[in-house]
């Protein structure tokens, strides 16, 4: 019977969605397992596993941001007046980084094609010549965006942060203070930027806030590693915003560049319009994801991520699958019938 069930599946008419994918992971897509009506806690431990362990996003992050603080971070003494010469020094850290990442991942799945098409959700080539984009091309206008104001305001707020830290305007704790609590915090930060993503990226797509800011990023219909962080520079002001938390929590230099990190260097990594990288026949590192992908494509699903299932609960949560995707379409359809009724 469940072979039956198998060949008719197979044999069942590729929709039209479907068809607009040239690759589509396994669906439905799921969100974290923490918010569910019952938590399972073996469900959670393997999520985490996968989120941490080994080499991930995070394990990674960690590692960068271990290696940023031990050997390009100035004490915080140096920081409490503002001087030009730790100020570039960050500016200069954070503009390799943003590079090295995105860089060196536009340079492996499309200026090399060394996966060619395996795993990439969106076959269309990223526009080489188009109007819409600052310098005539997406890669210029994502390369321009991304570096020109998206590094300079990450690094503004890094200097407010560290400046207030060290001038007792923020509150300090080092790992001596409470262990426990100092790595309790590295583990919040990705739920805590998922929660304020998703109300900052609603806010976006507010017709005025999306026409003053928010369509630049738009621009990318299909994406690539450097259109992650490609935002007007309001945008990165909202984006980035997140890290404020810190005036109120007690943290370390560490947990800045951590949390700061993540934001940037994921936003590269999850634009990369490839699941994962793919050795022999097996997933390495698991990189670009389907559900934001699909944002990018349809504009008003999936507005935040899947660390949090805030799409799920304010209804516009779209899974991956053709069923969910003609509920889309028929949502869409009632909103705008509403509109001009």
């Amino acid at each position: 019977m469940a072979q039956d069930d198998e060949t008719q599946r197979q044999d069942a008419p590729i929709s039209a969605f479907e068809r607009m994918w040239h690759y589509r992971p396994d669906v439905p897509i799921k969100t974290a397992p923490y918010f569910t009506k019952k938590p399972s806690l073996s469900q959670m431990i393997r999520w985490s596993y996968r989120q941490w362990l080994f080499v991930t996003e995070r394990s990674l992050l960690v590692l960068i941001s271990t290696v940023s603080f031990l050997y390009f971070q100035p004490e915080l003494a140096v920081m409490a007046e503002l001087q030009i010469g730790w100020v570039t020094g960050l500016y200069a850290r954070n503009l390799g980084l943003m590079i090295a990442v995105a860089g060196l991942l536009h340079l492996y799945f499309y200026s090399f094609k060394k996966q060619k098409d395996d795993l990439r959700y969106d076959s269309r080539d990223l526009r080489a010549q188009s109007g819409q984009f600052t310098f005539g091309s997406q890669l210029g206008d994502n390369v321009f965006w991304s570096l020109a104001s998206g590094v300079t305001v990450w690094t503004a707020y890094e200097v407010l942060l560290f400046w207030a830290m060290a001038n007792g305007f923020a509150p300090v704790m080092a790992f001596a203070d409470n262990k426990l609590l100092f790595i309790a915090l590295i583990f919040a930060t990705p739920l805590w930027i998922s929660f304020h993503f998703y109300w900052v990226h609603r806010a976006l797509h507010w017709g005025p806030l999306y026409r003053l800011a928010h369509a630049l990023h738009h621009r990318n219909t299909n994406v690539g590693p450097w259109s992650g962080l490609s935002m007007h520079p309001v945008e990165h002001l909202l984006f980035f915003s997140s890290i404020l938390i810190h005036f109120i929590i007690p943290s370390s230099p560490f947990h800045i560049l951590f949390h700061m990190q993540h934001q940037s260097l994921t936003a590269a990594t999850s634009h990369t319009g490839y699941e994962a990288v793919l050795l022999g026949d097996k997933k390495h590192l698991a990189l670009g994801t389907f559900h934001h992908q699909m944002h990018h494509r349809y504009f008003d699903c999936n507005y935040g991520n899947l660390e949090m299932p805030w799409d799920k609960w304010f209804g516009s949560f779209h899974n991956g699958t053709k069923e969910s995707h003609a509920a889309f379409k028929e949502r869409k359809r009632s909103l705008l019938s509403k509109m001009r009724g």
